[in-house]
């Protein structure tokens, strides 16, 4: 049972990051296939896909085709349900759904702010009020999450499942603009960084380069840390 799985650009798609990892990180097979967002053929290369308009798109092995990350993280577990898509105890499962689409619906500053981009760390750059407060919130949400289920790992809860996967470019965006979060929160984009999954990823996307760089700020950069 192999999936068709389409993503973007590895370096700044964080949708497609989403997607993604939820196939490598519960082993669920796929043939994967990427779209050419900044190539002008991104239209052209989702035609068969149609309604999709956007990544990442799934195509399971009977033909039927699935947009939106929340979408394919259902489907997957309920296709799935031993994969470890979302945790296993109920109330867990409750909160990581919940978790999952907020992040799915929410952090409008944050992510208009600090578009994803996995080349380097920008120096200098100055949240505005409305991200803080996204920041605050993630930081809320995630010792809660912490606290009540992630006894048993470095995850949200404890065990790696989807919402770990939504969290991913968050984690990223948090490194590249160098913001401002606490220990705890700090451990745990750590724990993204560090993840084989996540590396494999960017080290891939670092195989590709672009001119214009999508999203460059005029600011000083460093060396990605991780």
């Amino acid at each position: 049972m192999t999936y068709d799985l389409y993503i973007a650009d590895r370096t700044f798609s964080s949708w497609s990051l989403r997607g993604w990892l939820m196939f490598e990180k519960c082993n669920i097979p796929y043939n994967l296939h990427e779209v050419g967002l900044y190539t002008g053929t991104f239209k052209q290369d989702l035609a068969d896909l149609a309604p999709a308009r956007l990544v990442p798109v799934v195509r399971t092995p009977e033909g039927d085709v699935i947009g939106e990350t929340l979408a394919i993280a259902e489907t997957l577990a309920e296709r799935h349900p031993d994969a470890g898509i979302w945790p296993t105890d109920p109330s867990a499962r409750i909160l990581a759904r919940w978790l999952a689409a907020e992040m799915h619906a929410g952090f409008n500053a944050l992510r208009g702010e600090c578009a994803m981009q996995l080349l380097h760390q920008y120096e200098e750059f100055t949240p505005s009020d409305a991200t803080l407060a996204d920041l605050a919130r993630l930081e809320e949400l995630w010792a809660l999450a912490r606290a009540r289920f992630g006894a048993g790992g470095p995850w949200l809860f404890g065990t790696y499942s989807a919402v770990d996967a939504f969290y991913a470019p968050v984690a990223a965006r948090i490194v590249g603009h160098n913001l401002p979060v606490g220990p705890e929160a700090a451990a745990y984009v750590a724990a993204h960084m560090a993840d084989p999954s996540f590396r494999a990823w960017r080290e891939e996307g670092l195989k590709v380069s672009y001119d214009p760089v999508p999203y460059a700020m005029d600011l000083p950069t460093r060396p990605w840390p991780y």
